[in-house]
């Protein structure tokens, strides 16, 4: 008795060609791309301590989630997640979305986004532009539970970057952020990083370079840096230095992009060697200072991501060490000309400039001028 009846070997035969000239096709989009470029910027401060940017904004989709999109559509291929006329369905604070409506269409699959309804205008309007469909949800904390929903009714997929961002990604090599840093830095004064210096939104970016640090044996630890409404600084408390306290669900973060109502499953602590917690109106002064020094707009993230830089050189300095740090700038901030690059965005969320102005510059040229950001490591348990 066969195997298979003659349908149904045929319907297998089928999907196996369709799954493998899908991933041609993102694969073929990927030879077609190059390399994001890593940017230099001095800090007058810090002597001896080179800072650089991962630019990601110039990804096809303007963001480092392009990277995670293509990984999370090569993963749900590969374990046999998506077939031929699937809607994909995603929870997304927006650029996720943006990145996915693009492989969607790159298969000529639907793409149903399922993001707050807080989400800039800017994004709403990318992800139209790709094939994409928006479904907005009132509260931020209930994008996963909707798109379980949207999936089951519709038999389509809910690709969940929450929790396979960390475990698509493939760490230890096929072109990484992790790997792409380090290459790209290997004719720098300081060639290995001291640190690297990232924020999480699913956690899955610092998984990738944790791991892959460990995993060649470079000397690199990570800090991530968490905004203010967000659950992961406590998470980590929690779990990776000794702490005991619940984390309470937070409010929806103001950066959009990072910072989550509760930890999620790619956030694996243990990857991340110290974190700290950066009010928003640093995150947005940080935003515009990266602004004027390099003469082009960035999105709030990536003013996160700067306020850890200044952390991270500041404990340097101390310590009488010189090195590198490299971050992430994670979009641009085109996406963000209604609110973080808009006065009357700031008067209406209560967010002061001018002070906070005065204390990144401060820090940047080499002042003691950061508050406390709540500053954890995991190996102060260890004697490190």
């Amino acid at each position: 008795m066969p195997l298979l009846d003659d349908s149904s070997h045929l319907a297998c035969r089928g999907h196996h060609a369709w799954t493998s000239a899908a991933i041609r096709r993102i694969e073929a989009d990927f030879n077609r791309s190059a390399d994001t470029h890593l940017i230099p910027l001095a800090l007058p401060g810090f002597p001896g301590i080179d800072v650089y940017f991962k630019d990601e904004s110039s990804h096809p989709t303007g963001s480092l989630k392009h990277r995670l999109a293509r990984s999370l559509f090569l993963y749900a291929l590969a374990n046999g997640w998506l077939h031929a006329g699937s809607t994909v369905i995603e929870a997304s604070s927006g650029s996720t979305a943006v990145s996915e409506a693009y492989f969607a269409r790159l298969l000529g699959l639907p793409f149903v986004a399922v993001i707050p309804a807080s989400t800039s205008p800017e994004k709403i309007a990318a992800i139209e532009f790709h094939g994409g469909r928006c479904h907005l949800v009132a509260r931020a904390s209930d994008i996963g539970t909707e798109s379980v929903r949207l999936a089951r009714e519709s038999g389509g997929h809910f690709m969940d970057q929450f929790t396979y961002a960390e475990r698509a990604t493939d760490w230890r090599a096929n072109n990484n952020i992790a790997e792409s840093i380090f290459r790209q830095m290997e004719q720098e004064p300081h060639p290995v990083p001291a640190w690297v210096v990232c924020s999480a939104g699913t956690g899955g970016t610092s998984a990738t370079i944790g791991r892959y640090a460990s995993y060649r044996g470079f000397p690199t630890q990570v800090l991530c840096a968490d905004p203010e409404h967000s659950a992961f600084h406590a998470h980590y408390a929690r779990v990776a230095c000794g702490g005991t306290a619940e984390a309470p669900p937070a409010p929806a973060s103001r950066i959009e992009g990072i910072g989550r109502p509760t930890a999620e499953p790619s956030f694996i602590a243990g990857c991340v060697d110290a974190m700290v917690k950066v009010p928003d109106s640093l995150s947005l002064a940080a935003m515009r200072y990266v602004n004027r020094r390099l003469g082009r707009r960035v999105g709030g993230s990536t003013g996160t991501n700067f306020v850890g830089v200044l952390r991270v050189a500041q404990a340097m300095r101390a310590r009488g060490e010189a090195g590198s740090i490299v971050t992430i700038l994670c979009d641009g901030g085109e996406r963000y000309a209604h609110s973080y690059y808009n006065p009357d965005w700031y008067a209406a969320e209560g967010i002061g400039i001018e002070a906070a102005d005065a204390v990144i510059a401060a820090a940047a040229d080499g002042e003691d001028a950061l508050p406390d950001l709540q500053p954890l490591s995991r190996h102060a348990l260890r004697g490190r």
